[in-house]
């Protein structure tokens, strides 16, 4: 049968989602507790590869597995065998057309960034960091600029493997609750650090070093030197994909109501 789950993870500890011979990533750590729970090999695909440091609130992975347990067997089975800091949230049954990553028909993001004249304490790596002022309005302008089907060669990492630079961002909403701000970012699909350089240049512009139409023109750059640096990844989330409602897949896990705004 094929078996979708849901978990999250805080990624401070990891070296990003995708397997890597440290074994020291989220997939690394998720394949060897389906291992032990199920007593075989287990091969996962997730719905969208994460970096180092960046977190998940609901990554969706799917297997193959011959092999009947109830849905929340699969769920307590593999916390027992996972790290605190992972978690499966569910676990749900599956057609073999299901693809984690090939039917998702959007994915979501959110960056939460502190504004503050102190770096971070007690959410040290969950959140970025700015200790100059910004202008909202700035930004929001700026993020205009991005909405649509473009090619985001500027805002993509240069060890990117997609086949296309072009993807279809659908929405970027900027908010703010005291001194957190709040990023939310998505697309049909993203680039190799592509969030990470658009907060770069995003936050550039609240602070006034360019302005709001630059972005338009580091856009139309296709050149990644057109862009600012990368930033941090501590305050970066993976949301989770989009599913058309057939597959019947939870959209959200209690993982959110956690992140601030």
């Amino acid at each position: 049968m094929r078996l979708a789950l849901g978990l999250s993870y805080d990624g401070r500890a990891y070296q990003g989602w995708q397997s890597q011979l440290t074994g020291l990533t989220v997939q690394d750590k998720l394949e060897a507790a389906l291992a032990a729970f199920t007593t075989q090999p287990v091969t996962t695909l997730c719905a969208g590869r994460t970096d180092a440091g960046v977190h998940g609130l609901m990554q969706v992975v799917h297997f193959d597995i011959d092999m009947s347990r109830d849905m929340s067997s699969w769920v307590r089975g593999t916390n027992r065998y996972l790290p605190a800091n992972i978690a499966v949230q569910w676990a749900n049954e599956v057609t073999p057309e299901f693809h984690a990553r090939g039917s998702a028909l959007a994915r979501r993001y959110a960056y939460i960034l502190l504004e503050s004249a102190v770096r971070p304490s007690i959410d040290a790596g969950r959140v970025g960091w700015v200790f100059r002022p910004l202008d909202e309005q700035a930004m929001q302008a700026a993020a205009l600029h991005l909405i649509g089907e473009h090619d985001f060669t500027s805002f993509r990492a240069s060890a990117c493997q997609a086949l296309s630079p072009v993807k279809h961002i659908k929405r970027v909403s900027i908010t703010r609750r005291g001194a957190y701000w709040r990023f939310d970012f998505e697309a049909n699909a993203f680039l190799h650090h592509m969030i990470r350089n658009i907060m770069g240049c995003l936050i550039a512009v609240g602070h006034g070093a360019q302005t709001p139409d630059w972005l338009r023109e580091v856009l139309q750059a296709r050149d990644r030197k057109a862009a600012a640096p990368t930033f941090a990844p501590e305050g970066l989330y993976f949301l989770g994909p989009v599913y058309d409602p057939k597959w019947e897949l939870p959209e959200r896990t209690p993982a959110y109501d956690w992140l601030p705004l």
